[in-house]
């Protein structure tokens, strides 16, 4: 390009920097629309597979669309990953970076039954505002890969896939107990019970036997751990991960139960047990209320009014009232016992609501002396407590720690390893237990009784049981309904929609009734990383082409609040779509991390119920997009929690209109050897913690290179050029008018990323300290690493050095190079 075409037909940068009138204050309204505008109309982030590039795909989760909009939480992690997809397209990758939205869920179908307003419109109307909420901030989404979950084309795939499962035997239904509130007619989760009332309408909660489509994410356990090696999460997700799946090792072991004399019934009780070597320390057991064996043996029973009636009361709690409950209770089964195989002690059995269903067996065999839960309980009820492991105290409370083993007849003397091992050898040898890996995982409750949600594509036949339909018929669309309540035996409120349930069997053309529950919000976000490598596509879910260039996601950053249920998913998810031969890797996400919350200034938690949630489109009115989002960066360390603070924001603020007015100083010349240091050095900080998710003193780093452009009379042009560079990832509109201004006719993010010069970036002087007997006593400015002798001299001739120095000799001197220079006297 000739000069004179760089500038529009003026000869020369100072003249073309006169047709540009730098108002006294950044207008960053009319800038923002107009890149905003711009980038659109350019596709400037439309993606397309290119072989001959290195792919990057960079994933953030995708936002339930509420009626309230965006808050400025939402952006920190949107923002984040802007950041740094923005960086990479300058370094050459053919960068991934797409938005959708999960919309099926409750809310809406709430809403609906308060306004009758459909849940699809108030969606899409909601969608509708996320988008202008998300392109005003001026992120760098591929909006042609856009979709939503409630789209049919979208959930036509997540039909199939669950029919896949079904075919695999994965997918079955169970009775099971739920949370239910008779008011809402709705089954709830633990976190939607407080106090043992419904966290909406405040009804008491009930249990309810529901049956449930249920997957078995339990088959995939191991590998749900064991390939967590295999990927870059931080580590707190991957504990996380490996906490909730819970994997333990111990036996099972069954114990006879008998009547009050000895005399057996017949019927075992099996525990699940990590510590099969304190069997001889059992003095009573312990099992769930609704344990099946406690209706199947009420005959048996003494006090079966008070067993009743402490069953009724824990069906009216939630497991998490139950586990958080520190006070025990229970009650004793009175007319049997259970038989120690170890010993042959007759011992007591209670039934307690802090042991529950989902773990184990639902019974557990008690060692108070050794477990601090059994032994504040056989305290209550003033049980026995044998001490079977040596070397601590169990007079106030139970020994926890590991020791010898005592009063355990063949195991004594034993080390807690060679016990366990004897313990279930014994057991494996009289048949009545064995080795067994445990989980806390339970298998995906995977059905709602709501409409909102994905149609569950199965048909129920008196003759054939449950019939997946053709894939020809999908996707299976939900009907048009106006009543959105639930009936009062809690079916969903499609069961009332007869002309949609009531159908053939694809079998035996029998009549068929079509499944009415549909499935959770978790379904369409376990996969939608796959449908945004090929959105488009109506033959598949996504081309093996698409699949295998795009796949796996590079970089992916969410909430911790996602790790253990939609991470863990969508992980289970994925590799059973490679065990079918779906998708070209066993993992889904080569790289996971975490952002902290923003608080409100107040320090609490942003809730609508406060009153303090803050609308981003406030700030993106009064700040700008650019100020709004290198404030979400800068506002302390990205994983951290951080609280908000209008004074930072108004900082970044007139940060941006420092950048913004430094245009007037900007000359065309030669960069000194201070201002080859300083870029340099600015390039490679910057560089580096964008890579480090370290935005916040990235951030700062600008700063300090932008303190260093306003303090020179005339600023060359690279310089500024290098800060436009380096600040457009943060604040891209900025960075695109100013490029625009300096005569260049490229989109910044088509620019190359400046790369830095280590050697160029190191500072030709360093500051040494000076020390006598270790004392410090001043500090010199001298060359990087001059020779010692200069050095020496420069630390003997301070005024303070010198006086001392007069009175006494050195005996030795200590240099640190281009550190320290300490004078023993």
């Amino acid at each position: 390009m000739c000069q004179t075409d760089r500038y529009n037909g003026k000869s020369s940068f100072e003249e073309w920097k006169k047709e540009w009138a730098i108002e006294e204050r950044y207008n960053f309204k009319t800038t923002e629309h107009k890149w905003q505008k711009i980038w659109e109309k350019e596709k400037a982030y439309k993606v397309e597979i290119d072989a001959n590039k290195e792919k990057f795909y960079a994933l953030v989760e995708f936002p339930y669309p509420s009626g309230a909009g965006l808050h400025v939480g939402h952006p920190r992690s949107y923002t984040a990953l802007d950041v740094i997809a923005r960086k990479k397209r300058m370094e050459g990758f053919n960068v991934l970076y797409p938005m959708g939205f999960d919309a099926f869920g409750l809310p809406a179908e709430n809403y609906a039954v308060k306004t009758g307003i459909h849940p699809a419109v108030s969606t899409l109307k909601n969608i509708e505002t996320f988008t202008r909420q998300l392109k005003s901030i001026g992120l760098s989404f591929d909006w042609d890969r856009c979709f939503n979950t409630c789209d049919p084309e979208y959930y036509k795939w997540t039909q199939w896939m669950f029919l896949k499962f079904f075919e695999k035997g994965l997918a079955y239904k169970s009775k099971m107990a739920i949370n239910w509130c008779p008011s809402c007619k709705v089954g709830l989760a633990n976190e939607e019970v407080v106090n043992g009332h419904c966290e909406r309408c405040g009804a008491e909660v009930i249990r309810k036997d529901k049956e449930q489509w249920m997957l078995a994410i339990t088959k995939y356990a191991d590998r749900l751990i064991d390939d967590l090696d295999k990927v870059d999460f931080i580590e707190r997700v991957k504990s996380q991960q490996i906490n909730w799946i819970g994997r333990s090792h111990g036996a099972e072991l069954d114990f006879d139960l008998t009547d009050n004399s000895g005399t057996s019934l017949g019927k075992k009780l099996r525990v699940y047990t990590t510590r099969p070597d304190t069997a001889f320390g059992v003095t009573y057991m312990v099992v769930a209320p609704e344990h099946s064996s406690v209706a199947a043996l009420m005959e048996y029973f003494e006090n079966r009014t008070e067993i009743q009636a402490y069953i009724d009361e824990t069906a009216r709690k939630s497991d998490l009232q139950r586990t958080a409950n520190d006070s025990k209770t229970g009650v004793e089964l009175k007319g049997i016992k259970a038989k120690n195989p170890y010993n042959g002690q007759l011992i007591p059995i209670f039934i307690s609501d802090y042991v529950l269903t989902g773990y184990g067996t639902g019974a557990i065999m008690a060692v108070p002396a050794h477990d601090q839960r059994d032994y504040d309980f056989a305290k209550i009820f003033h049980l026995p407590i044998i001490q079977v492991l040596d070397g601590g105290d169990i007079s106030e409370k139970a020994f926890e720690g590991d020791g010898s083993h005592i009063n355990s007849g063949f195991l004594d003397g034993m080390s807690k390893d060679d016990a366990i091992k004897a313990a279930i050898n014994y057991a494996r040898q009289h048949g009545f237990g064995d080795a067994k890996t445990n989980y806390k995982l339970r298998d995906w409750v995977f059905s709602r009784q709501r409409y909102w949600g994905e149609p569950i594509p199965l048909v129920y036949c008196e003759h054939c049981g449950w019939q997946p339909i053709p894939e020809s018929e999908l996707p299976l669309t939900l009907p048009d309904i106006s009543d959105f309540q639930p009936d009062n035996d809690g079916s969903s409120p499609l069961a009332k929609a007869t002309d949609w349930v009531n159908t053939t069997c694809p079998k035996c053309g029998a009549h068929a009734r079509r499944e009415t529950d549909t499935m959770p919000n978790w379904a369409g976000s376990s996969w939608y990383f796959l449908r945004y490598c090929d959105p488009h596509n109506d033959k598949e879910f996504a081309s093996k082409e698409a699949l295998n260039y795009w796949m796996n996601v590079d970089w992916y950053n969410g909430g911790m609040e996602h790790t253990t249920l939609h991470l863990l998913y969508s992980r289970f998810w994925h590799k059973f779509l490679y065990d079918c031969g779906y998708v070209p890797t066993p993992e889904p996400y080569n790289k996971r991390t975490s952002h902290g919350m923003i608080l409100a200034e107040d320090g609490e938690k942003m809730s609508k119920s406060r009153g303090n949630v803050i609308n981003p489109d406030e700030v993106v009115d009064t700040y700008g997009a650019d100020a709004f989002r290198m404030y979400e960066m800068f506002i302390g360390p990205f994983e951290q929690t951080a609280m908000r603070s209008d004074e930072s924001l108004n900082g970044v603020y007139r940060f941006i209109g420092k950048v913004y007015a430094l245009f007037t100083k900007v000359v065309q010349k030669n960069l000194s050897t201070k201002d080859l240091q300083m870029m340099h050095a600015c390039i490679l900080e910057v560089s580096e913690r964008i890579d480090q998710m370290k935005f916040n003193t990235a951030v700062s780093s600008l700063m300090s290179y932008t303190n260093y452009l306003a303090n020179l009379s005339e600023i060359p042009e690279e310089l500024y050029e290098t800060l436009l560079k380096l600040i457009s990832p943060f604040a891209p509109h900025l960075a695109e008018e100013m490029w625009a201004r300096l005569g260049k006719t490229t989109l910044i993010v088509k620019e190359s990323w400046p790369r830095g010069d280590a050697e160029l970036a190191k500072e030709n002087t360093v500051t040494i300290a000076v020390q006598i007997n270790g004392k410090m006593r001043g500090t010199i400015e001298i060359e990087r690493d001059a020779a010692q002798d200069k050095v020496i001299a420069a630390a003997k001739s301070l005024d303070n050095v010198a006086k001392q120095l007069s009175v006494a000799e050195p005996k030795k001197v200590i240099v640190v190079p281009n550190r320290i220079v300490n004078i023993v006297v």
